[in-house]
């Protein structure tokens, strides 16, 4: 389904420009894109130079000028990675060579600018792919929809002293948000001949690209090149204490001695076979992260990119203060392999409020603690609160508190990490999308169009505020609350 990447077919190429076709101009020249029934899709679309060679850790730059007519009616492969199963089509159709993202618009000409969605995929900052999102019937309801790609893993993530030496910044690492930030001034300069409004652009990611896109809000280098922000079942952080620079390039220097190159150079380091620098990651174990290999969800302080942790920022209530559309799943990733890791890693979670968090689950009591027939056994509820649902709460009550529009969501219709995203960008009544489902799609455009998911025949979704208000999404209508896990959250702070 499209809300998957699959594999399509190679690189764009370049030839003549066919009759009666769209072309388009931007940044390098032109691009022809793919006509068809409700859309014009876009496919392929270079909105930087391929980081290879000596561009390998380096911050995205422009494009080269083409001339002739690109063809940008087939996919670019995704980024580099290796396969853990769910992504086992990305993986099989990957490179270096992959900062291309995908347009499609309901028009080239509309009788006025239309609102933009710019969406980055999820994966762990290590996999997934922005290939099939354009796809959606969303862009029926009249949005230009964008679906970028980014850096993935060591090659976008990895920190090392060397690449941290010859940067002007004195930084390394956070090269895929660099690369997000590229495609967001892309999109800034060209979508309104795309039909889009550059003044109207929603940034949106679900899991490792809602966490990007809560930590865009709190860079610098990204100021003004979005008006509203969607976190589907992510945050800056997830909860993760933040790293500094030079913890992060400790994990750099053991990747780059796994991958074969103990006190590398730069260049030692940029001759390393992508195959080498993927294994190497696996690698990687660090104490508090749920899994093996996945390093990349602990945020950087790099000094340049992001230059403070993102619980400081919100805190203070510095960042952009733009709309913003955030929430949870009922169950997203059962983390821990028995119960009493998972109360282990609860304690570790909440410090000194571990007692009280314990009491929640039901630890004080003789009896096991049991399973909740909505949110699922005691491991997933663990997992789900703690790396997601608390950081939630606490990045709605800051930017709330900061002045910003907070509309925060419980996803129950569906248990599962991603089971929103068909109800998202799928069609109603299709798609396994069942008539009892909740409007999802409707709530997003409103949102996308005004910054206010309410609208016409919808369940009024009232704003975040003192009284913690949500709307719970679940079978037959929405239902709005308030206190969402609130007698837990209140004990949790970010690390």
């Amino acid at each position: 389904m499209f809300w998957r990447a699959s594999a399509l077919a190679g690189l764009a190429l370049l030839t003549a420009a066919a009759p009666g076709t769209a072309v388009v101009s931007v940044d390098g020249g032109q691009i022809r894109g793919e006509p068809l029934a409700d859309r014009i899709a876009f496919r392929g679309v270079p909105f930087a130079a391929p980081p290879v060679g000596a561009l390998r850790w380096k911050p995205p730059v422009r494009v080269k000028p083409w001339t002739g007519v690109r063809d940008a009616t087939r996919s670019a492969p995704a980024c580099a990675q290796l396969s853990d199963g769910w992504n086992q089509a990305n993986a099989g159709y990957s490179a270096e060579d992959c900062l291309y993202l995908e347009v499609a618009t309901p028009s080239l000409t509309p009788a006025r600018p239309l609102p933009v969605l710019v969406w980055v995929h999820g994966g762990g900052n290590k996999a997934g792919g922005g290939v099939g999102t354009i796809a959606s019937p969303m862009v029926r309801r009249g949005v230009v929809l964008v679906s970028i790609q980014y850096r993935l893993g060591a090659l976008g993530f990895m920190a090392h002293p060397a690449l941290t030496a010859e940067s002007p910044f004195r930084a390394s690492g956070n090269y895929g948000l660099m690369d997000q930030q590229a495609a967001l001034a892309w999109v800034k300069r060209n979508i309104a001949r795309f039909g889009g409004d550059p003044a109207q652009v929603t940034l949106g990611g679900q899991s490792a690209g809602a966490m990007d896109v809560g930590l865009l809000q709190v860079s610098p280098l990204a100021k003004g090149l979005f008006r509203r922000a969607i976190e589907e079942s992510g945050t800056a952080g997830f909860g993760f204490p933040a790293r500094d620079l030079r913890a992060s390039e400790a994990i750099g220097e053991r990747l780059a001695t796994l991958a074969g190159q103990p006190h590398a150079t730069a260049a030692a380091l940029r001759a390393l076979p992508v195959a080498a620098l993927l294994e190497a990651a696996r690698g990687i174990t660090l104490p508090g992260l749920p899994e093996a290999g996945s390093p990349w969800v602990q945020v950087t302080i790099d000094g340049h990119v992001i230059t403070e942790p993102p619980a400081k920022t919100l805190a203070r209530g510095g960042g952009q203060r733009v709309p913003l559309l955030i929430g949870t799943n009922a169950q997203e990733i059962d983390f821990y392999p028995d119960l009493a890791s998972a109360h282990e890693r609860l304690l570790l979670a909440f410090g000194a409020n571990g007692a009280a968090a314990a009491r929640f689950y039901g630890f004080d009591r003789s009896e096991a603690p049991s399973a909740d027939r909505l949110r699922g056994p005691v491991r997933m509820q663990i997992g789900t609160d703690i790396v997601f649902t608390c950081p939630t709460e606490f990045v709605a009550g800051m930017r709330q508190q900061s002045g910003t529009t907070v509309w925060r969501y419980d996803f129950t219709y569906q248990p599962g990490h991603s089971s929103e995203l068909r109800h998202v960008f799928g069609n109603p009544g299709e798609d396994g999308i069942a008539a009892d489902a909740p409007p999802l799609q409707a709530y997003w455009v409103n949102f996308i169009r005004s910054g206010d998911p309410n609208g016409a025949d919808l369940t009024r979704w009232p704003a975040y505020g003192a009284a913690l208000q949500y709307l719970n999404l679940g079978a037959g209508m929405p239902v709005a609350g308030t206190g969402l896990r609130a007698e837990l959250c209140t004990h949790w702070s970010p690390p």
